[in-house]
């Protein structure tokens, strides 16, 4: 068995922001029309009307600041609401594969490899551009991989899970380096029309490429010492579009329940215990106390949950240091997450540091994967 390491990340990162006041100006402008035009109804209490939104609702739900997107014009655009994507041709690169290269590239440069030092992609993401053929083969072409690809969704904790499986490939001889993306559009699948999650999602793809510890080109690496997943199934996080819509009638039309939707209450108080009591069973079954901790990567959904874990993981409140934030600047990238936390916050650590890379999100699902800096 072959020890394994995570020897370069990498993420792409659209340049297009939307600050929480941008946001709050188009949905209550939205927001306004639909109780104008639906006035009569309301007035009949047959419905409730659109509540307004703000930024400090915005701030004091979640921590979000601002998101990165691809388009903001559609999603800013109160007639609209969504992002307006040109259709592309099929021989033309896809969305998802464009910015997944781009990430990759950026891993693969910190890594110290090239496309010839690869023998696997994996494109693990919540939501993906098409059924087949899969993202990674086309990300494997486009970067001039040989070997094999495969696409993997497990919602938001779909990199860690990602990294399980690069990992168990590598432990046993498999392959011997391993890229793994994860490209989220998450602004595509979003409701932006939905006051109480219009602010929580943006765009972006981060990159990791796994090897094995005794072939590493670059000095600054992670040993991958244990991985662990979990997975309970849970209606509370949902998207039920599909290719199954159109075999049934009338969900052609413009449906709620075809976007992003999620009991966010519930989601909080179940999905807290449940990625607690993994990342502590985790640790004590390899024999690590929290307090040896350097720092905990956890999935960027929202502040106040991961400050929550942190405090119940390590018994105490984590610093800023220990347990670093990226969602007031990126908000929630659904599988990113955590990637973009551990890419911008590990470089500092010393030799013989342990963290934890941890996601949690829709299934429910929980990946928590326990580092070393080599």
């Amino acid at each position: 068995m072959h020890k394994v390491a995570i020897s370069g990340t990498g993420i792409f990162t659209p340049d297009q922001v939307i600050t929480n006041a941008e946001l709050v100006a188009s949905y209550n402008a939205y927001a306004t029309g639909w109780n104008q035009a639906n006035g009569a109804a309301i007035e009949a209490g047959e419905i409730e009307p659109k509540p307004m939104s703000s930024e400090a609702f915005i701030v004091k739900a979640s921590g979000i600041e601002r998101r990165h997107v691809i388009d903001k014009t559609g999603v800013l655009d109160p007639q609209v609401m969504h992002p307006i994507f040109p259709e592309r041709a099929d021989d033309e690169l896809s969305m998802m594969a464009e910015i997944a290269v781009a990430a990759a590239k950026k891993a693969l440069a910190r890594a110290g490899r090239n496309a010839a030092d690869i023998d696997a992609v994996i494109c693990a993401a919540s939501n993906h551009e098409r059924a087949y053929p899969a993202v990674a083969i086309e990300v494997q072409q486009a970067l001039g991989i040989e070997g094999f690809a495969f696409d993997m969704n497990v919602a938001c904790s779909s990199a860690t899970f990602g990294i399980q499986a690069a990992a168990d490939m590598i432990r046993c001889g498999t392959a011997r380096a391993i890229l793994m993306v994860n490209p989220e559009i998450t602004s595509g699948h979003h409701e932006w029309r939905d006051r109480d999650c219009h602010f929580i999602f943006g765009d972006v793809c981060t990159a990791v490429v796994v090897e094995r510890a005794d072939d590493l080109a670059s000095g600054n690496a992670w040993e991958v010492l244990s991985t662990r997943c979990l997975t309970l199934y849970s209606n509370t996080i949902r998207n039920n579009n599909g290719f199954l819509r159109r075999t049934r009638v009338g969900h052609m039309e413009d449906r709620r329940d075809m976007q992003f939707y999620q009991e966010g209450r519930k989601v909080f108080k179940q999905v807290v215990p449940v990625v607690v009591d993994l990342m502590r069973g985790h640790l004590a079954d390899e024999g690590v106390e929290p307090a040896d901790l350097a720092r905990l990567w956890l999935h960027q959904a929202n502040k106040n949950m991961n400050d929550l874990i942190g405090e119940k993981v390590l018994g105490r409140t984590p610093s800023r240091t220990e347990q670093p934030n990226v969602l007031q600047d990126y908000a929630n990238t659904s599988s990113a997450g955590s990637i973009i936390a551990f890419s911008h916050y590990s470089d500092d650590l010393p030799s013989g540091s342990l963290g934890v890379i941890c996601s949690f999100g829709a299934g429910y699902s929980a990946g928590s994967v326990i580092v070393r800096r080599l």
